[in-house]
């Protein structure tokens, strides 16, 4: 049986692809503050090649996943957005509670719009 762990992809919505190339860091969220875990880049299929935790390693509590979409949308949407993009960094916020599940918060992405949902 696999462990439980939190993964993620990246569709532009806008061109029915996937977003490869896009830094995601995972922070954990505490009352004195954020602490970061894991950062990842998404492949070419827009996702990342393993999840976010260390095996067995994955807690309850609340945490945030910043995908840095600045880059990716001044390269590849350039002729539309011109030389800045909308978005810079998108923050998602969410909780883990059960341990013995896993999580998948995928973005879908636009120059001007986001999306997200938990997915399985």
């Amino acid at each position: 049986m696999s462990q439980a762990n939190l993964s993620t992809h990246i569709l532009d919505a806008s061109l029915g692809k996937p977003a490869g190339g896009v830094p995601i860091t995972l922070y954990k969220i505490e009352d004195d503050g954020e602490t970061e875990i894991c950062s990842l880049t998404t492949n070419s299929d827009g996702r990342t090649d393993h999840g976010f935790f260390p095996e067995g390693c994955m807690q309850s509590g609340v945490y945030k996943l910043v995908f840095a979409v600045e880059d990716y949308l001044q390269t590849v949407h350039k002729d539309l957005i011109g030389e800045m993009p909308f978005w810079g960094n998108i923050s998602i916020e969410f909780r883990i509670g059960d341990l013995n599940r896993s999580y998948h918060i995928p973005l879908l992405l636009s120059p001007y719009s986001y999306s997200t949902y938990r997915g399985s």
